[in-house]
């Protein structure tokens, strides 16, 4: 599956400190997970750590891209407020001089990064790659949509021409996304956090919906249990405008866990060079650190994997659950409820 991470806060971040360096960075999430409370807690049963591993599959390599946003064109009178500058590679990020080169000098208060895990027949050029941009907004995803390919005409139908016209790629994310977006109306506008969550919830109900329809139409009478099977889809997915921050850890079958996600409001402080403490080492002071912890400003971090290993600092969001972070940079969790 894809790994993605996303940065928000008052602080801002150098994109180096946070993607390239840590041990468990996000451009080095292809040889090994790092899962607390799902692979790494003895209380889980074989087939539970089975089924996450199967969600977490190690088949990221499949290009990658980061977007960060800047004030540039706003301090030109271009625009109001910040905006998303997108950089997208096919080529493995660690072995990416210019990825390197790009989060060495750029800092932002907010960043989104993706390697992805082409999933049915989509091609593995840039277009495809995460995050998508839909005017000041951005948009992620880890894991499926099932009968992407049977529903996509049913999708198309349904979204603005507006939507239809930013699509430049052939993936069930960014599809989803002109749905998503659909709802959510003008995405060269901001939008409240609340108008944020109904257009999420719509395009959840909307997903949903049609597959289920699709496999009731064409399937004819499979047990219960296949019908579930069928119609399950893991849609972990992100968006921001800059100032605020939605994201689901979502699976639509009754048992099944989605992919991993966490997040953190505290470790953006060991992922900063200008404080103390170490990504790598909860033991490890930065004797070069220019500020003390208590100093640096509201953040939250939402990644598929942790990238420090103080474990404390990470939870695992609940399965179904909608975490919501505002321009003030606080966090609040919801039960996603959907029509049935």
């Amino acid at each position: 599956m894809c790994r993605l991470f996303a940065y928000i806060g008052k602080e801002p971040c150098l994109l180096e400190d946070v993607l390239v360096l840590p041990k468990h960075a996000i451009s080095k999430q292809v040889n090994e997970h790092y899962l607390p409370e799902i692979l790494h807690n003895h209380t889980h049963t074989t087939q539970e750590k089975r089924e996450a591993e199967v969600r977490n599959k190690l088949l990221n390599v499949d290009g990658y891209g980061l977007s960060w946003y800047t004030r540039a064109r706003s301090d030109f009178g271009e625009c109001d407020g910040p905006r998303p500058c997108t950089y997208h590679s096919v080529r493995p990020p660690i072995n990416d001089t210019n990825f390197k080169r790009i989060c060495a000098n750029t800092a932002s208060c907010t960043l989104f990064a993706h390697i992805r895990a082409a999933t049915g027949v989509t091609k593995v050029v840039e277009t495809n790659n995460h995050p998508f941009e839909f005017g000041r907004h951005l948009f992620m995803h880890n894991g499926s949509v099932a009968h992407f390919g049977d529903i996509k005409r049913e999708i198309l139908n349904k979204i603005s021409n507006e939507s239809y016209n930013n699509i430049y790629g052939t993936t069930d994310t960014e599809h989803v996304a002109a749905l998503y977006f659909t709802y959510l109306g003008d995405f060269q506008a901001e939008h409240s956090l609340e108008e944020m969550k109904v257009a999420m919830l719509k395009t959840l109900n909307d997903l949903n919906t049609m597959i289920n329809k699709f496999v009731q139409n064409t399937r004819g009478s499979i047990s219960e249990d296949e019908r579930a099977e069928e119609c399950a889809s893991s849609l972990n997915l992100v968006t921001t405008d800059g100032k605020k921050l939605l994201c689901t850890r979502f699976r639509s079958h009754a048992t099944q866990q989605p992919p991993s996600l966490y997040y953190s409001t505290k470790a953006g402080i060991r992922l900063n060079r200008k404080y103390p403490g170490d990504p790598d080492s909860p033991s490890v002071v930065n004797e070069k650190a220019l500020k003390s912890a208590d100093e640096h400003s509201r953040h939250v971090i939402v990644a598929s994997e942790p990238s420090t290993y103080e474990v404390s600092e990470w939870k695992l969001i609940k399965k179904n659950y909608m975490l919501c972070v505002d321009d003030n940079i606080v966090v609040s969790e919801e039960l996603i409820e959907l029509d049935h």
